[in-house]
């Protein structure tokens, strides 16, 4: 045998242990290993003879099925790997390959990751952090319509977008109000609102908290014209809807005319129907719309209506932030969350909204009126310093007409009717009149310092920011009534804000309201009076009388026929 050739000191392994160097696999491959015949650094069988070309095959065989070898813990093998890396490299040719090479190996493996639910593995959850800048994208992008809505704006001279990071800050230093980052998002979202709708003037009024969703409220006045077609279209919608109705209960009517006889009457008289304040006065002096985060699209709120006030006083409901939820309460009320939520919009303005004392003054030209709802600006307002507005509550007032137990601003007389009516029901009307009596409210910018409270709890709470620098406090006012509604004021600088779930401060628990009585049972008449069962002697005597009569009529009709 010939002995065997000494290793090339050059050709040794480079390692920091030389003697473990071929039992970790860095030699020579041996015939039953899948790289046995390939060409290795160092060692190179086929330089002074040909190569067996079975031999090779073998070996290109032993390889790839070595590179074939699935994974036991990702499900994939290296040969598909490198021939999708491969591909990608090729595909895409980015710069610098060497240097991303590890890079674009992991993102082929999470591409092709596979949930299988035979095992536990650990998925691939998206951060919530991505969710919302996914949500609040559509924020950041400027549109071609609002450049032309800056111009008008420039134009009028006034801009419609109201200052929410201001107000934010101003809040902020007594602990009130929202992130920043969600500020800001309110502040992009009612951008995008105003480069939809035809706003003349815009307020942040609140957030209010639901148990699956909250609503943001933009306070908004649309552009002079925009009020009378929405009131066009409401009338409209109206009518068609009365004739339709009218339609239907003429239809039904003729129809049980025609199968049965008229049924007793009813003499039960409902009371009539209270008309809604017009818009742009009184409680739709306002249009308000909602949205439940940023980013997501507006929502109108339909005008509130007297009835849908007088019976939010008599519920309490939480919000399910859904404007098409059904409300299910007694009394019902009449309409679904959106119309709730417009009613209690309506409640909380009318009783938080204030400002400084003398900030607004009543037109020159009108008097004041019980039934006003008009102010502006006091050009000669002086503000008072904040220690003022702390100690003293007549420092504010009531900006915002109240509401009356109509559920109107403005007292309207329900019997009221036209001439052909008054004619057929004067003496009814009489009567009626007795019984009503015309509500009279607060007048506009009424001192909160008259507002009353509950048992031992003032209506307000008033407090500087800081006590530790009062020359740079502002007084911030608390509504005790309303929780959540809050007011700050600074020189010139106020604001109204609102941050709750919607509900009034009650210093006892919630009664619902009880059923109305049973109604009296109708009148007993004749004509509907059930009668009494015959005895047994009444029914021998009544069939006795009926055998007579027939014994009679025959020999009538027997003599009859004699005389014939």
């Amino acid at each position: 045998m010939d002995p065997s050739p000494e290793p090339d000191p050059s050709h040794e392994p480079h390692s920091a242990y030389p003697e473990d160097a071929y039992d970790g696999g860095h030699g020579p491959y041996q015939p039953h290993e899948p790289g046995y015949g390939l060409d290795q650094p160092g060692y190179s069988p086929y330089e002074d003879e040909i190569p067996d070309a079975e031999a090779r095959m073998l070996a290109i065989k032993n390889a790839k099925a070595y590179l074939l070898k699935t994974s036991t813990k990702s499900g994939l093998n290296l040969y598909d790997h490198l021939a999708t890396v491969l591909t990608k490299i090729l595909d895409e040719q980015p710069a610098n390959t060497v240097d991303i090479i590890e890079t674009i190996s992991q993102d082929v493996k999470w591409a092709q990751f596979r949930k299988k639910m035979d095992t536990l593995r650990d998925e691939h959850l998206i951060p919530p952090t991505f969710e919302a800048a996914e949500k609040c994208k559509a924020l950041f992008i400027k549109e071609a319509a609002e450049e032309e809505h800056e111009e008008l704006d420039e134009e009028m001279g006034e801009p419609a977008l109201p200052n929410v990071m201001e107000t934010a800050f101003y809040f902020e230093q007594a602990g009130i109000g929202l992130s920043k980052d969600e500020c800001y998002y309110i502040f992009l979202a009612f951008k995008n609102l105003i480069s939809v709708q035809p706003i003349q003037t815009c307020r942040f009024w609140g957030k209010i908290l639901g148990l699956e969703m909250n609503y943001i409220i933009a306070e908004v006045q649309l552009r002079e014209g925009e009020e009378e077609e929405e009131e066009r279209e409401e009338e409209e919608e109206e009518t068609v809807a009365e004739e339709e109705k009218e339609m239907g209960e003429g239809e039904e009517e003729m129809e049980q005319k025609e199968k049965e006889p008229e049924p007793p009457k009813s003499t039960y008289k409902p009371p009539p129907e209270i008309p809604k304040e017009a818009n742009g006065t009184g409680t739709n002096k306002y249009v308000y719309f909602v949205c439940n985060e940023p980013g997501k699209p507006w929502v109108k709120l339909p005008p509130v209506t007297p009835a849908q006030i007088v019976c939010a006083r008599q519920i309490k409901k939480f919000f399910t932030g859904r404007l098409d939820a059904p409300i299910v309460s007694f009394p019902p009320f009449p309409g679904n969350e959106a119309n709730y939520l417009r009613a209690q919009i309506a409640r909380i303005s009318a009783g938080t909204h204030v400002s400084p004392t003398g900030f607004y003054q009543f037109p020159e030209d009108e008097e004041e009126e019980e039934g006003g709802d008009t102010y502006e600006e006091n050009p000669e307002f002086e503000p008072p310093p904040v220690a003022e507005m702390v100690e003293s509550l007549a420092m504010w007032a009531h900006h915002v007409k109240g509401i009356l137990k109509q559920g109107r601003c403005v007292w309207i007389n329900p019997a009221q009717k036209s001439e052909e009516d008054e004619e057929e029901g004067e003496e009814e009307e009489e009567e009626e009149e007795e019984e009503r009596q015309e509500e009279t409210g607060q007048p506009l910018l009424t001192l909160i310092s008259e507002d009353e409270g509950m048992k031992n709890i003032p209506a307000w709470t008033a407090q500087a920011s800081t006590n530790l620098i009062p020359e740079y406090s502002i007084a911030i006012l608390q509504s005790n009534r309303w929780p959540g509604a809050y007011a700050f004021a600074s020189g010139r600088k106020f604001e109204n804000i609102y941050f709750g779930w919607g509900h009034k401060y009650n210093p006892e628990s919630h009664t619902p309201a009880l059923p109305p009585p049973a109604e009296a049972e109708f009148p007993s008449e004749p004509g509907i009076t059930e009668t009494a069962d015959p005895t047994v002697e009444e029914e021998l005597a009544f069939k006795a009388a009926q055998e007579e009569a027939l014994a009679e009529a025959e020999e009538e009709e027997e003599e009859e026929g004699e005389d014939d």
